[in-house]
């Protein structure tokens, strides 16, 4: 079975798990929890996974054909957030990149259940576009864990703020509760420019936990 049939499969498999519906997502607001938006710097280096990741896969990676736009985060898109978070945390085997497929980095949908912190990532994003959510707000992003480790998560860009989706928490916790030093994500304008966040920081050889 060819790899991009396998990750139709197991696309079709977690969205039927999920109950997610491809039309666009309600913008109905209700209470939802506040967070800041992330401070943005100049354009910095596009990561090599995320090169490698566009040659196998170039429709994910197009520019975006609508206005870039946030997600309006009423209860039923938070409840949809926190239902892919942590359908796909527990839906994904953790294995690392290096024991996984023999590289230290590989960016690449978990199409046989097994993968690494972007792998996370990438599937989440693709399951909440899936569910109607813009594409311009759903930032994969890298960061340094408290070793000054590489790791990815999934940033998400609200009208209430930056939250984080990460394979190490299934809570969607707003970007400044999370033990993290923030490095790089992409643009809203493009997935394939990506721009700093905060203050100078030099950017992790690559990315596995």
């Amino acid at each position: 079975m060819c790899v991009l049939r396998r990750v139709s499969l197991v696309l079709a498999v977690l969205i039927g798990a999920l109950g997610l519906s491809s039309s666009p997502v309600s913008a109905a607001r209700s209470p939802a929890p506040h967070a800041s938006a992330a401070p943005l710097g100049p354009e910095t280096s596009v990561p090599f996974g995320w090169v490698e990741f566009c040659k196998r896969y170039a429709a994910e990676c197009d520019e975006p054909a609508t206005a870039v736009g946030e997600i309006a985060l009423d209860a039923a898109a938070l409840g949809k957030i926190k239902g892919v978070n942590a359908l796909v945390n527990h839906s994904v085997e953790p294995v690392s990149d290096s024991e996984h497929v023999g590289v230290i980095d590989s960016w690449d949908y978990p199409s046989d259940g097994k993968g690494d912190c972007e792998d996370y990532a990438l599937m989440k994003r693709r399951l909440l576009i899936d569910a109607g959510f813009a594409r311009g707000a759903l930032l994969l992003t890298v960061v340094k864990d408290q070793h000054g480790d590489g790791h990815s998560v999934l940033m998400v860009r609200t009208s209430r703020g930056d939250f984080v989706l990460d394979n190490l928490n299934d809570e969607v916790k707003p970007w400044t509760g999370v033990p993290y030093r923030f490095v790089k994500r992409q643009s809203q304008e493009s997935p394939n420019v990506w721009v700093s966040i905060g203050a100078p920081t030099s950017a992790p050889m690559y990315v596995a936990k």
